[in-house]
């Protein structure tokens, strides 16, 4: 794979006891790209996300981030990863939240780099307030915050538009479409095929752990999100 990918996954396999997760998955991203990680429930979406992350150690294979293991300190630094959890803390308030990862990532000036990222996801006005007091859409719009307050070169995203309502999901949209223009590198599975496709470059599509396709992202995707499935057979 070429060294100047900003992702390479390189035969990657993950087994829960006997039981192959990931079979043998492959692929390569280069710095800018936008991948659309599809597939049905169970496919294997969210163990290749963890192991792409390096919180979770494959199997077999190995992942690298330009051109370093997931799993080294400095790498994870660069990568953003927004999840299933909301993974932030109830009994603090935004701005406090906020302070604590710009902290965790050695930001300068945690302060300032909270109060932007507030802004950026419209909190400013509650940033005093405790999280407990917030409702589900201003919790997932501080998560969403928090993934991207480090600015990561690689960004992970675990079904992002899953439950969001409608601000919650014009924000994510709008920096995800900022952070292309940036040329940061964007893994995002979903199920929500029209705002995925709308953003990707690339396209894979993973049946119980294989990676059945890879290539770019076409038109004729856009226009008929469902063909990818059709395509590829029945999953």
């Amino acid at each position: 794979m070429p060294s100047s990918a900003a992702l390479q996954a390189d035969q990657v396999y993950k087994f829960f006891g006997d039981y192959p997760a990931l079979r043998d998955v492959s692929f390569s991203l280069e710095p800018g790209a936008c991948l659309a990680l599809l597939g049905r429930n169970g496919a294997g979406k969210t163990t290749l996300l963890r192991i792409l992350s390096g919180l979770s150690r494959p199997s077999k294979g190995q992942v690298l981030v330009f051109g370093k293991d997931s799993r080294e300190q400095a790498t994870r630094a660069r990568i953003g990863v927004l999840g299933h959890g909301i993974a932030i803390y109830d009994e603090l308030s935004a701005l406090e939240n906020l302070k604590l990862f710009a902290n965790l990532y050695g930001l300068e000036n945690p302060h300032a780099q909270a109060m932007k990222w507030l802004e950026r996801t419209g909190l400013e006005r509650v940033a005093e307030a405790l999280v407990r007091e917030f409702s589900r859409g201003m919790r997932q719009r501080l998560a969403v915050a928090r993934a991207f307050i480090h600015e990561p070169t690689l960004m992970l995203l675990d079904e992002p538009f899953t439950a969001l309502d409608d601000r919650a999901i014009a924000v994510l949209q709008s920096l995800l479409a900022d952070a292309r223009k940036e040329g940061r590198t964007i893994v995002m599975s979903t199920h929500q095929l029209r705002e995925a496709l709308e953003l990707a470059t690339n396209v894979a599509l993973i049946n119980k752990g294989k990676m059945v396709f890879t290539g770019e992202r076409t038109q004729e995707m856009v226009d008929d999100p469902g063909y990818i499935y059709r395509r590829y057979g029945d999953l």
